[in-house]
């Protein structure tokens, strides 16, 4: 049996922030499609980037920043399937 997952994406709305969040909920939906069945988009207010997977905060602006996408790709995977593979996101830059 899939384990269901909810995972919302709380975005500023006054910034027009809806892009910066839409974008990581459809990487979450094509990277985890089994996993992770129920992506939201929240409207909210006062600067606030927030990713949750059911309640719990796994990313949060105020404390971290704004998110490069592998890292919110990774919190999630680290809820909802540990272990898996990001394949080409999760391997390290090669120096020249």
């Amino acid at each position: 049996m899939t384990d269901v997952r909810r995972v919302e994406i709380e975005y500023r709305t006054r910034c027009r922030r809806l892009p910066r969040a839409a974008w990581p909920a459809r990487e979450l939906l094509t990277t985890f499609e089994a996993e992770v069945t129920e992506p939201s988009l929240t409207p909210g207010t006062g600067g606030v980037f927030v990713v949750r997977v059911g309640d719990e905060v796994v990313w949060d602006r105020r404390e971290q920043g704004f998110p490069e996408p592998t890292a919110v790709k990774r919190a999630v995977r680290d809820r909802v399937a540990p272990g898996k593979s990001l394949g080409h996101s999760e391997k390290q830059r090669l120096s020249p």
